[in-house]
């Protein structure tokens, strides 16, 4: 690590998710397509304060891979903190602390904290393996808790204090499929450390999931990224349809900004507009995917340069996915993905398709559209 040479107040940062590579083939597309994109975004942003953050399932069980991984972040040219992932494990061992040997070896400690400008980072590892076969659930363990107690006492109430850990601690899932076990999808007691976190502006950055979500609980927002693998490298999209990618996060003294960035694809697209049939559910409608909104956000729809209304958010799948992922005969390396319900799907029904345009403003005011005829 290297000090820095002039004021970090100002500084970006990129938050990977899931790169998961399992063979030869995923790890040459993680060196030669998702790499050289995440490359001249570091390069467009410009930044000497710049770093990254990947949040977990660096690779995919082969541990041996972490050579690979270890080769696209030397690429980057920045500072890489890394979040330990399920897939990231030692499994076999008796108990949860064994788990880590082999990616301490790579990276260092799972959980540690760190201070960039008016901002603290944290670290922290959610996945708390059970002692069989790859059982794991969402957890946080006294230890770090206990530890983060301490660290926060370091930390003046009202700090912007963004945490990454692999496990989401909630997703919209779990109201999405009301009969899934969440288990291993969210982390059991995460009420504790939101309440080690009162008095803080709290961002905390999460993947495992494979799609995009953004959950607002009090003084706590969760950002769920979407994945550098999409749906395990089997296509361009993850399977809520948001595109294959990562996060970027702008910080401006405490003030945190972010957008996603789909691989291969201007920072400009935020989202995805299908036309009227294109969705089999709502063959009537024309209907867009806005993969990383939030409540605050506006969309809108314009016919001939008047606003005509707000799209209807729907909870619904995404047509690409469908076509993707789903099917007797699928186009997708990774037969068992199927299609994800998601909460950024949106429905309208214009009176005419002439000079209509769709608008997404997000929650800082950056308009984004696209002219559909």
């Amino acid at each position: 690590m290297k000090k820095t040479v002039s004021s970090d107040e100002n500084h970006h940062f990129l938050l990977l998710s899931d790169t998961q590579i399992q063979d030869e083939y995923e790890a040459n597309q993680l060196l030669t397509v998702a790499a050289p994109d995440v490359r001249n975004t570091i390069s467009s942003l410009n930044d000497p304060n710049l770093f990254g953050i990947g949040c977990g399932d660096l690779v995919y069980d082969r541990l041996e891979l972490f050579k690979e991984y270890n080769e696209s972040v030397a690429s980057y040219g920045v500072p890489f903190f890394e979040v330990i992932g399920n897939h990231d494990m030692n499994f076999g061992v008796r108990s949860d602390e064994g788990t880590s040997d082999t990616f301490k070896g790579h990276f260092g400690p799972t959980y540690y904290s760190w201070n960039r400008g008016e901002i603290h980072y944290v670290v922290l590892d959610d996945v708390f393996y059970l002692g069989t076969g790859s059982k794991y659930i969402g957890y946080i363990p006294e230890e770090q808790l206990a530890w983060l107690e301490q660290d926060l006492m370091q930390v003046e109430k009202g700090t912007t204090v963004v945490v990454a850990l692999h496990i989401p601690t909630y997703t919209g899932a779990v109201q999405r499929y009301p009969d899934r076990d969440t288990l291993g999808g969210t982390v059991s007691n995460r009420e504790h450390l939101y309440r080690l976190l009162e008095g803080y502006q709290v961002h905390i950055l999460s993947g495992h999931t494979h799609f995009n979500d953004n959950m607002i609980n009090g003084h706590v927002y969760e950002h769920c990224h979407g994945t550098v693998c999409g749906a395990w490298w089997s296509g361009p999209i993850c399977y809520d349809g948001t595109p294959s990618g990562y996060a970027v996060y702008e910080a401006k003294g405490s003030e945190l900004r972010w957008k996603y960035k789909g691989t291969g694809l201007d920072i400009g697209e935020q989202f995805r507009v299908y036309s009227k049939g294109e969705h089999p559910d709502f063959p009537e409608f024309y209907s867009l995917n806005c993969w990383n909104y939030d409540p605050s956000w506006e969309i809108s729809w314009y016919e001939n340069g008047i606003k005509k209304g707000q799209p209807e958010k729907i909870m619904a799948l995404d047509p690409l996915s469908l076509a993707l992922h789903s099917g007797p005969e699928l186009p997708a390396r990774r037969k068992w993905v199927e299609p994800q319900l998601n909460d950024h799907m949106f429905f309208f029904k214009p009176e005419s398709t002439s000079n209509l345009v769709v608008e997404a403003k997000d929650r800082f005011g950056t308009v984004f559209s696209k002219k559909l005829g």
